[in-house]
């Protein structure tokens, strides 16, 4: 039943490779609990995406629109395109703007400028205020670790000042290596 359903199809949608995608996502569609256009008849999804196809109970165009959706990684949001109007200098052209318009462009940028590197600034004050306080917490474990080693190199260190060590029990050695040979 499957040839004879694809040899229909392959009517209504001449690209097999076509075919294969949009039955494919109506199969998914239908897994997903979407309606049936037509009865099942004990068929597996496939064979009912390819029924539902070569009968044009399903729109093939909603199915091509559902493909591309699914398949794209980056889906665009409309928005409303800015305009970007062209700045060119007048005085290139004989044309000689305003003077108090000038000066009042120039004053905004200025301000914007000025705003900018203020909050710039705050931002790397307050990166270097976070650095400091890191800087002294590391110092002060550091200082911490250095008193304990400190301290327990001194008890390591330990040596009894009294001890000599001729009077140290020792091995008898004989008095010349060379008798002994």
């Amino acid at each position: 039943m499957a040839r004879v359903t694809v040899e229909d199809c392959v009517v209504k949608v001449p690209n097999r490779f076509e075919l294969v995608l949009l039955a494919a996502q109506r199969a998914r569609e239908i897994t997903s609990g979407a309606p049936l256009s037509i009865d099942r008849d004990d068929d597996k999804n496939p064979v009912v995406a390819l029924r539902e196809i070569a009968d044009e109970t399903v729109g093939l165009d909603q199915l091509k629109a559902s493909v591309v959706r699914g398949m794209q990684k980056h889906v665009e949001i409309d928005e409303p395109e800015e305009t970007h109007e062209l700045e060119l200098d007048t005085t290139l052209f004989g044309v000689a703007a305003p003077a108090g318009a000038l000066i009042e462009e120039e004053a905004d940028v200025k301000e914007e400028n000025l705003d900018e590197e203020e909050e710039e600034e705050e931002e790397e004050e307050e990166e270097a205020a976070v650095d400091a306080v890191a800087i002294a917490e590391e110092a002060a474990v550091e200082e911490e670790d250095l008193d304990e080693a400190e301290e327990l190199a001194e008890d390591m260190l330990e040596v009894e000042e009294d001890v000599d060590l001729a009077d140290t029990p020792g091995h008898e050695t004989p008095g010349d290596f060379d008798e002994d040979l």
